[in-house]
């Protein structure tokens, strides 16, 4: 016989949930939050996933949202808990990626008493999330009609921003009261607000003045709208559409590799390669090269379209573009001119340029990092998703050809902390193959993201372990300092040999490009096991070959 906590504003919160489709639920255990894990855990319609690391938790039902692309509820007991959620709910909020996140409380005058598991938890994400609210103790007056005006409240705007949406849920003892059949309760009138958008007039006049334009494409899922739309506006040549590995369009005529075109421009080239209308589009951009580029470019016009974010990232922000993509294009192709433009073949021959050195570099380059992604752009196979940690692992990425497959980063706070569980969840709600690529500093950090039932067999894990945070020799300025080996770059000698085996992982190691060609047709084949491989470039000065690549490029 089923059992149901007998908190009613436990019982309104499932109600709400179904009533908007919410079905997955990630608990960490806990006793606060026991009438929200009996309760869920016991209802039919719900898919419940214990993780009991609430930051990977956190990750994890980032990474479901952003595979199932709706929202997914988190829940944790009280105090620390509530507060290990954090780094989570700042990647959700800067990636725009839809979290309802549910912590139980200790009664509302238990805080600041010294009581176990207490801390100030109404408001605790304020400062990255999209809403915040408190539900009422069900002894409260009105509790019921409360709750479920609060409740339906915070859904609604979790649908509409696409973000993280905080409610703090008081309970009081007893915790462990159950009931066998629930009341009824009605159905709910959804009154999430859809965005309306027209195009002013002024934006297709400025288009049609512009004689160079340019489009450059941050972070962002794949759109076969929006492929289509930029698609037509390069077909004749109109304009320049810069992009990275992880803005997720494919056409032939888009710029894929900023950093090999622009890495050297000199102060006459920033003028001469210079928009005068930039078009942004989509959140983070990885390049650290291309914000210095269209900083010092300083375009007389820049739009940038987005429903929520409109950073003024290249201090020249003169549009804030209200809407999708997807909805601004579709109006603005109605109305503007496409003819060709100088620019876009000003563009074209430092692409060619640029791209036959490249090969040629490709070609002499040794055993290193940088070899590993280029034979890695060539054996992944079609149709995975494939996840990309953050740090020197992305911006190798930028360098190879990633676009027969869908890229996915953590480029909300760029921060290496969550890359595994973000990637383990999306695996969990993902019919296709995963595949995760990290260094070895991001994969240790977050060895959690392993810690749980349900990780599909033919979840795939690429470690390249050069030793440390290799990125610290790459960048400029931390060579210079005797802190580099310890404090900054923190040389290590692990491997993940032992904690592959810990988590049931078959594991497999190389450490030459002849057994790393061998082995990794095969690594990719479905198998019983979840499989982890581990790139040992550790004896290999990878900084050096990088920087030689640049400076062959010149």
């Amino acid at each position: 016989m089923k059992q149901f906590s007998s908190k009613r504003s436990i019982q309104i919160l499932a109600h709400l949930l179904k009533e908007y489709g919410i079905y997955d639920i990630v608990i960490s255990p806990g006793s606060r939050n026991a009438p929200l894990a009996i309760h869920f855990s016991e209802t039919d319609d719900f898919n419940c996933y214990s993780i009991i690391d609430e930051r990977s938790a956190g990750f994890v039902g980032m990474g479901m949202a952003k595979s199932i692309k709706k929202p997914v509820a988190i829940t944790c007991t009280s105090g620390s808990a509530a507060a290990n959620y954090y780094p989570p709910i700042t990647e959700a909020f800067y990636q725009n990626t839809p979290l309802l996140v549910l912590t139980a409380d200790r009664p509302t005058d238990y805080v600041d008493i010294f009581d176990g598991q207490t801390i100030r938890q109404k408001d605790l994400y304020q400062q990255h999330s999209y809403g915040d609210f408190q539900l009422l103790e069900d002894s409260a007056e009105n509790a019921d009609y409360e709750n479920f005006a609060i409740i339906k409240k915070a859904i609604e705007v979790c649908f509409e921003k696409k973000g993280p949406v905080h409610i703090n849920i008081p309970l009081e003892e007893p915790l462990y009261e159950m009931v066998s059949e629930l009341p009824h309760f009605p159905s709910v009138e959804k009154t999430i607000r859809e965005n309306v958008y027209d195009l002013p007039p002024n934006l297709v006049a400025e288009w049609n003045t512009s004689k160079r334009i340019l489009i450059l494409v941050g972070t962002r899922d794949y759109s076969e709208e929006l492929e289509m739309q930029l698609s037509q506006l390069v077909k004749n040549h109109s304009v320049v559409v810069l992009k990275e590995a992880n803005s997720n369009l494919k056409h032939e005529k888009f710029f894929a590799h900023i950093d090999r075109y622009i890495f050297n421009f000199s102060e006459e080239e920033y003028k001469m390669y210079a928009p005068d209308l930039l078009i942004t589009v989509g959140q983070n951009v990885v390049s650290k090269k291309v914000k210095q580029f269209l900083r010092k470019a300083n375009p007389k016009s820049h739009w940038h379209i987005d429903e929520v974010w409109h950073p003024d990232t290249f201090f020249s922000l003169t549009e804030k573009v209200k809407t999708t993509p997807e909805k601004f294009f579709g109006k603005l192709l109605n109305f503007i001119a496409l003819e060709p433009s100088p620019y876009f073949n000003l563009w074209d021959v430092l692409r060619d340029k640029r791209d036959l050195k490249h090969k040629e570099y490709c070609v002499s380059a040794g055993f290193s990092d940088f070899k590993f992604f280029e034979i890695l752009s060539q054996k992944l196979p079609e149709n995975i998703s494939l996840h990309i940690s953050n740090s020197s692992a992305i911006r190798y990425a930028q360098l190879f050809d990633f676009q027969k497959n869908n890229v996915y980063c953590n480029r909300g706070t760029s921060g290496i902390d969550g890359s595994t569980s973000t990637a383990m969840g999306f695996a969990m709600k993902d019919e296709k193959q995963t595949v995760l690529v990290t260094g070895d500093m991001s994969f240790f950090y977050d060895i959690n993201g392993l810690w749980n039932n349900y990780i599909p067999p033919y979840t795939r894990i690429i470690v390249f372990n050069n030793g440390g945070g290799d990125i610290f020799k790459i960048i400029p300025g931390p060579s210079s300092t005797n802190a580099l080996d310890e404090f900054i770059l923190t040389k290590h000698h692990k491997n993940a040999e032992h904690i592959a085996k810990h988590f049931a992982f078959a594991y497999t190691k190389v450490d030459d490009e002849d057994t790393l060609l061998r082995v990794l047709d095969n690594f990719f084949k479905h198998d019983e096991k979840a499989k982890i491989l581990e790139i040992d470039t550790s004896h290999i000065e990878n900084a050096e070959v990088l920087k030689q690549y640049f400076e062959f490029l010149k």
